[in-house]
């Protein structure tokens, strides 16, 4: 009798990976902290006057890029809920939004910074600090903590740790950091991904989240191969910020959220934030799968997608 052929393979293999909507760009029309929630309605205001020249500007700029000259451009406000809880998410949509009217621009999407820690049961920050490749040291034997012990990343050699010396010795000579790659002159950066833990649960860095969401807005994300930016449209606002999807969708008419490309708008104290996010983002490790298919999809629609991940994000900053 001849035995049936049997095939086995993992079944994360044939597990498929879920293709999300994309636009063009997704711009972000600015981060909400509660300084500038307590500033007034006024304050917003003149926010989103000062931005609006620069989201306009980037629609232009993606027109030029898009070969149909009809580019899909979504736009979207982050709120911080995660470090600072205030007011109730109706109150702040509302005010937000009236703010936002009067300089003609249009929030298709708003967003909790919580959302990026854990959004509909998928540990998203969890999540991508296991697709973390650390950058490798030249000439180096690797022998430093990984980062998912330490929660410290960086983007070249930290300068040696000067311990304790024998009695009589010399002692060891101070050595710079060095950033890997560097054009002529190092510029080290070392980031904390997060800042204690308690009971299993870690309290997340702003840059972290910021790249948590920056992935977010560039589809970049699958948890057991499913999509996890499932923005919701609310008939009735909770008045718990716990009780908020991660994203809500204001605008039905809108574009998708994600988008091949990003664009930011920020407070010029966010420079910083974001030069974190982007020595992050170099050292995110995502499916080859997931780039594959949104590399063939971005050929299809005849669009020049860079693959370095950080080059697909672009800023501007403004003064505060």
């Amino acid at each position: 009798m001849r035995r049936p052929d049997v095939t086995f393979e993992e079944t994360a293999a044939r597990r498929g990976v879920e293709s999300v909507p994309l636009a063009h760009l997704s711009i972000e029309l600015g981060h909400l902290y509660i300084e500038e929630f307590a500033g007034g309605i006024d304050q917003l205001r003149r926010h989103f006057a000062r931005v609006a020249p620069w989201a306009a500007a980037a629609r232009q700029a993606i027109a030029e890029r898009t070969p149909s000259g009809r580019p899909r451009v979504s736009t979207c406000f982050l709120i911080d809920d995660y470090f600072t809880r205030f007011s109730t998410p109706r109150l702040v949509m509302e005010q937000v939004r009236e703010a936002a009217e009067g300089t003609g621009l249009v929030i298709d999407y708003f967003a909790r910074e919580a959302g990026c820690a854990q959004a509909d049961d998928v540990p998203l920050a969890e999540l991508v600090l296991t697709q973390l490749v650390s950058d490798p040291v030249p000439e180096t034997t690797g022998d430093r903590p990984p980062t998912s012990e330490t929660g410290w990343l960086c983007n070249g050699r930290r300068s040696p740790a000067s311990g304790p010396g024998q009695a009589m010795s010399a002692g060891r000579a101070w050595q710079p950091p060095v950033q890997n790659a560097a054009n002529r002159h190092s510029i080290f950066m070392d980031v904390e991904l997060w800042d204690y833990e308690e009971d299993g649960k870690r309290r997340w860095s702003c840059p972290f989240l910021a790249a948590v969401w920056q992935l977010l807005r560039l589809g970049l994300l699958r948890h057991e191969g499913e999509g996890v930016t499932n923005p919701y449209q609310l008939e009735d606002w909770p008045d718990d910020w716990d009780e908020m999807p991660a994203v809500v969708k204001l605008n039905p008419y809108a574009a998708p959220f994600s988008a091949y490309r990003t664009f930011s708008v920020l407070g010029s104290r966010f420079l910083p934030v974001e030069h974190a996010v982007r020595t992050i983002l170099s050292q995110v490790s995502i499916s080859p799968a997931v780039l594959d298919q949104i590399q063939t999809r971005s050929r299809n629609e005849h669009i020049d997608l860079p693959k370095d991940l950080v080059e697909r994000t672009e800023y501007a900053f403004i003064g505060d």
